[in-house]
């Protein structure tokens, strides 16, 4: 096998590793999930997951850079953008598209967010929520509309959960949940051209 071959059966591998850890992760916890049960699964030995990853919290991290990238995409293109009304809808809908693929990784964090808090996973998360949140709101806006804000990011993140207990086509029901973000936002924007 040519080199490139090695490089691309590596990459193969190590995706393998991250899909079935996040399966493992999500269906019995962070915690009660083993490098030992993740390599049986894979077929592989202890080692063979150490030769990619150094521990348990490093897969973490890796799934959630790699599922979490457009999360932090859209935030450098918010951050280079003007702060403007149509720039902040511009911000949901990239936001809400990147959230589609990512909710097994999302389910995870929200049911682990205990254990999850104090790795560096959790603080790069809260770190993009965060941006995103202060992308939608301006310093010295009045309580209430920041919170109308946070309120959108929200409704986007957690409906996003729930969309499968709802009736309609998965297009119907996304951009149902949009809908009701970019409200939130529009209201808190307030008159025509007047900043959040």
């Amino acid at each position: 096998m040519g080199e490139n071959g090695a490089r691309k059966s590596q990459g193969d591998t190590r995706r393998r590793i991250q899909e079935v850890a996040l399966d493992l992760f999500a269906g019995q916890g962070y915690e009660k999930t083993s490098l030992r049960e993740i390599a049986e699964v894979l077929q592989v030995t202890k080692p063979a997951i150490y030769y990619h990853f150094r521990s348990k919290e490093e897969i973490l991290l890796s799934i959630f850079q790699n599922l979490g990238r457009p999360v932090a995409d859209a935030i450098a293109w918010g951050k280079a953008q003007p702060r403007t009304l149509e720039t902040k809808r511009e911000l949901l809908r990239r936001y809400g598209a990147a959230l589609d693929g990512t909710v097994p990784l999302f389910r995870l964090m929200r049911e682990n967010e205990a254990t999850l808090r104090d790795l560096e996973v959790g603080r790069e998360f809260n770190d993009q929520m965060t941006a995103i949140g202060e992308l939608l709101t301006e310093p010295g806006t009045p309580l209430v509309e920041q919170l109308r804000c946070m309120g959108a990011l929200l409704t986007l993140h957690f409906g996003t959960f729930a969309l499968p207990h709802f009736e309609g086509s998965e297009d119907e029901k996304r951009e149902a949940l949009l809908s009701i973000a970019m409200e939130m936002v529009e209201r808190a924007h307030g008159p025509e051209g007047s900043k959040v």
